[in-house]
């Protein structure tokens, strides 16, 4: 389960300002002590640096991240902090008494210098990189059990003054510290990528720590390794190891702490950097001319050509572990516009999109609203949302809406980053969109098709066929009448004659309603014409107004067609009136279509059949709308409106 879902995890104010106050209270008594005690530079005062600067560095990064959230690691580094601070403080008493004979020897409180920093400071690199992640420990457990019996021995072996086991240990400790290390790397470079953020810089910090302990593992003599190594590269682990341990539990969001501790890592860096380059180069120079001066002066003119070229680059993986992904947005826009080129649904497209910039920016939830389709849906909310309109070419296609963990807040890199990649999904959801739109129509030609299959095939088999049976029955029978009855068989063939030539009306006026030649020809206006013209020969006057202009797109006029003639047919069987007009006009910018009769009307009980299922899917095809108008007595209006010049959806 995720640390921010556990029960209790909204901080500890009250406690972290407790350890912020002891540890830097003691690191500041120390150093006043030691000032008024003056005593002389040897290592003691390099460790007492050390321990001042534990003190200060761990006890905010631990008040801030209990103040915020609870967690172990916040703990560990308070053990760390206050550790240092008492060891400092232990220095800078023995050395106040030891100018100052006449000081109580507190035995105990100078013993603090050589035993309190020990479980802290060895838990910064055996202990607390482990616990260091959102998910459960699993196997990792074993790291944190080794760590903490590594510092249980050695604290032992400092009470008892086990010299025989003191170098083993100290061994152990940073094999065990390397191992840790590189555990970090790993996860770094493999694990979720939510909980990437910050493990580079803390597997380096805790690398950097377990090699400053190297010199105590030699045997005594072996090497000559100068007194201020270990203090330097705890100093040196400083730079990293405190920013990366808060951004990896606070995961990027540190409530308006961001440029405040970018600025900080960048400054340490940049000090280690520039005085590691300046001593390299002027021990450098000096062995090969010698003369302190100039080795001097070659070391600071490579110092100053080196800073800006150091800053770019360490700003840059400063930005990176401070914001993570969202330090990079480009990086996160090409991830997600690479899913637009994978196959598959539209709604497997905008999951894995929410998905992607929840894990980016990591969100508690990702939200994606668009019109007429359910909403997508990752994670899950439990507070207000942060609301981005999605804009595809000014037209806004839908919205995201964004939820964070408890107390989190986006900030300014992460609004920026959000809006960038806002962009992108609003053309995933108007790619979505148009895809649904096409199957939809698609749907839709393919049902019309259908029904106009079953209008041909209901004509054929109920009009047609029977007739053509008939006329073949017809046609025995009058052969049968030749010899026997001449004048009978011609009355019979007279018959089957004009019930042949009212089949060849019946299929002729079937093949005009479906498309008919004159609408290719001469346009709707004369179409309609032709169509009024064809009702009147059975009994329907048609009267036409028509002021439509010309229409050019032809499956606009196809579809204005098909709706008349629809609309007639109804007229003709189910209205009993036996006239009705026709009317159209264009000036509003739309094709508008009536039909009206002053029949029976619809009753309240009648059901849509396929007549008034095909106008209406003609009209939608063409992005109109049909409506019918009705009442029991007065008659029937049939009024469509189809745009002009807007591409149809069939």
């Amino acid at each position: 389960m995720d640390d921010r879902d556990a029960p209790g995890t909204e901080g500890m104010p009250r406690a972290a300002t407790a350890i912020a106050v002891v540890a830097w209270g003691t690191a500041v008594l120390a150093v006043v002590l030691s000032v008024v005690a003056r005593p002389p530079l040897d290592e003691g005062l390099w460790f007492l640096l050390v321990d001042v600067t534990v003190a200060c560095v761990y006890g905010t990064v631990a008040a801030v991240i209990l103040s915020r959230r609870r967690h172990p690691v916040p703990w560990l580094l308070a053990l760390a902090a206050v550790g240092g601070g008492l060891a400092a403080l232990g220095f800078g008493y023995r050395a106040l008494a030891a100018a100052r004979p006449g000081l109580p020897p507190l035995e105990a409180l100078g013993a603090l210098q050589g035993l309190a920093w020990v479980p802290g400071t060895l838990a910064l690199f055996l202990v607390v990189p482990w616990l260091v992640r959102d998910h459960p420990l699993g196997r990792a457990v074993w790291g944190v059990v080794a760590g903490s019996a590594l510092i249980t021995l050695f604290l032992l072996a400092q009470v008892m003054v086990a010299e025989w086991a003191f170098s083993a240990l100290v061994a152990a400790i940073v094999v065990l510290g390397l191992v840790t290390a590189g555990a970090v790397e790993v996860r770094h470079r493999r694990g979720p990528v939510a909980e990437r953020n910050g493990l580079g810089w803390l597997a380096l910090g805790t690398a950097v720590l377990a090699l400053s302990f190297l010199p105590l593992a030699l045997p005594w003599g072996l090497v000559a390794i100068p007194v201020w190594f270990t203090p330097v590269l705890h100093l040196a682990s400083q730079a990293v190891y405190p920013a990366a341990v808060l951004v990896a539990v606070l995961r990027g969001r540190m409530w308006g702490l961001q440029l405040a501790v970018s600025r900080t890592v960048l400054a340490g860096l940049m000090t280690v950097a520039l005085t590691t380059t300046y001593v390299v180069v002027t021990w450098l120079v000096t062995l090969v001319v010698p003369g302190a001066g100039f080795g001097q002066l070659v070391g600071a003119a490579v110092v100053a050509v080196a800073v800006q070229p150091a800053r770019i680059a360490l700003e840059r993986r400063v930005h990176r572990l401070v914001h993570g992904a969202a330090a990079t947005p480009e990086h996160v826009v090409r991830r997600l516009g690479s899913h637009l080129s994978v196959e598959g649904s539209a709604d497997s497209l905008l999951n894995g999109l929410a998905a992607d910039v929840g894990t980016a920016m990591r969100l508690e939830s990702v939200t994606l609203r668009t019109p007429g389709v359910d909403h997508v849906l990752w994670g899950m909310p439990s507070g207000a949302p942060t609301v981005v309109p999605l804009r595809h070419r000014g037209e806004e296609v839908g919205t995201m809406e964004v939820t964070l963990p408890g107390g989190e807040s986006l900030g300014a890199t992460g609004e920026r980053t959000l809006a960038d990649l806002g962009n992108v999904v609003a053309t995933a959801v108007a790619v979505t969109r148009a895809a649904r739109e096409v199957e939809d129509a698609r749907q839709r030609l393919a049902r019309a098709r259908l029904e106009e299959r079953r209008v041909i095939r209901r004509e054929i088999h109920d009009g047609l066929g029977p007739s053509l049976a008939g006329l073949r029955l017809g046609l025995r029978g009058a052969r049968n009448l030749l010899d026997t009855d001449p004048a009978a068989a011609a009355e019979l063939l007279g018959t089957l004659q004009d019930e042949l030539d009212q089949r060849v009306d019946d299929v002729r006026t079937l093949s005009h309603s479906l498309l008919p030649p004159v609408l290719d020809e001469l346009g709707l206006g004369a179409a309609l014409e032709e169509l009024a013209a064809r009702h009147a020969e059975d009994g329907l006057t048609v009267r036409l107004h028509l002021d439509h202009g010309e229409v050019a797109d032809p499956m606009l006029a196809a579809a204005a067609y098909g709706i008349v003639g629809e609309a007639l047919v109804n007229v003709s069987r189910h209205s009993g009136a036996s006239e009705c007009t026709v009317r159209t006009d264009s000036s509003s910018g739309s094709l508008v279509v009536t039909v009206s009769d002053p029949g029976r009307g619809i009753g309240a009980d009648a059901r849509a059949g396929v007549g008034s299922r095909a106008m209406r899917e003609r009209a939608e095809e063409q992005g109109g709308r049909l409506d019918i108008r009705s009442a029991p007595g007065a008659g029937t209006v049939v009024e469509a409106v189809l745009p002009v010049g807007v591409p149809s959806r069939a």
